[in-house]
């Protein structure tokens, strides 16, 4: 099954690969989840100077980048949350593996999304 991003608009554009950009990306388009990005970044930034590498501050842009690509379009966020219900309820082996392997599929195209591919 094809992503569902095809069809609907974009809430907002794609926004690069910053913080401050994701941060308002994320306000505009999930705002429940801003707490969560805001003690993400301050996790990864901890990291990052604990470990003496930019590795996790890396992750962290990569992980926000995925969320927002999904979050961006209302159809694509919508089905992305159906198939986790699905897959934290499932009880056949071939549900939970369709749900597995749609989510998959919407996370890799959000991945590229995300970097500009």
């Amino acid at each position: 099954m094809s992503t569902p991003h095809q069809d609907s608009e974009a809430l907002i554009p794609r926004p690069p690969l910053t913080t401050a950009a994701l941060r308002a990306a994320v306000a505009q388009i999930a705002p429940a989840y801003l707490n969560q990005f805001v003690d993400h970044l301050d996790q990864a930034t901890e990291q990052a100077a604990r470990q003496s590498t930019v590795a996790p501050l890396q992750n962290f842009l990569q992980q926000w980048g995925e969320f927002v690509a999904i979050q961006r379009y209302p159809a694509r966020a919508a089905r992305f949350h159906t198939l986790e219900t699905e897959v934290a309820t499932a009880t056949d082996r071939v549900k939970l593996d369709s749900a597995l392997a749609e989510i998959n599929e919407i996370t890799t195209s959000a991945r590229r999304e995300a970097g500009g591919e």
